[in-house]
Formats: structure tokens, C-alpha cells, sequence
């Protein structure tokens, strides 16, 4: 019976024998960068690039539930891409526009003294 699994899944059209199967699967690895830079410096990271994750991965999460035969695969590393890459914006949009600048900081501990 195992073997019968694993034959089928070989033979799969989606399986290890195509493109399809290791396409995404060497993919996950960006996303796994991506994580990765969760414990970087909000002010080390891209917009340009982060937004071109985020959008890249919603993009090609939609693609991959239209085409035939579904690649779980593939949708799963998009939606792992635009999660990653929606989230490193976040941190980078919270940091610039929510933390106080150098001036403001310099300003307040003056007017404390």
C-alpha cells in the first residue's frame, strides 16, 4: 500500500518528476529569508522589496488557485511570501511613521531638564 502512495505521488502531475514540484519547493527558501529578517532593524528594510514580495506572493496565491491541477505547494510559498512581505511592511510603515524622531526625542528631555 505504501509503495502504491508513493508511486502515485511520483506520477502525480504536480509530483517530483516536474518542474511544478520543485519550483516552489526551492521557492520556500525566500520565504524562509524573509522570516529570517523578522529580528532585523525595521529601518534596514526595503520598501520597493517588501512590496514587491507582498504583491508577488498575493499575485501568484491567486494564480495558483486557477490553474490545472492545483499546486498546493505552490499556493502555500505565496501565501507564505505575502504574509512575510505584508508584515515587514507593517514594521517598517509602524517605524517610520510612529516613532518619534531623533528631534522630538532631543526636544522633550530639554524641556524636562
Amino acid at each position: 500500500m505504501a509503495a502504491s502512495k508513493f508511486q502515485a505521488l511520483w506520477n502525480h502531475p504536480v509530483g517530483p518528476k516536474t518542474i511544478h514540484f520543485w519550483a516552489p519547493t526551492f521557492k520556500w527558501g525566500l520565504s524562509i529569508a524573509n522570516a529570517a529578517d523578522f529580528s532585523k532593524p525595521p529601518e534596514e528594510l526595503s520598501y520597493p522589496l517588501q512590496f514587491a514580495v507582498a504583491c508577488s506572493g498575493l499575485i501568484w496565491s491567486r494564480y495558483c488557485t486557477v490553474i490545472t491541477p492545483r499546486n498546493w505547494n505552490l499556493l502555500g510559498v505565496n501565501a507564505a511570501m505575502a504574509g512575510t512581505g505584508v508584515y515587514q511592511l507593517s514594521r517598517k510603515i509602524w517605524h517610520d511613521y510612529s516613532s518619534k524622531t531623533e528631534a522630538e526625542i532631543a526636544n522633550e528631555q530639554v524641556q524636562v531638564k
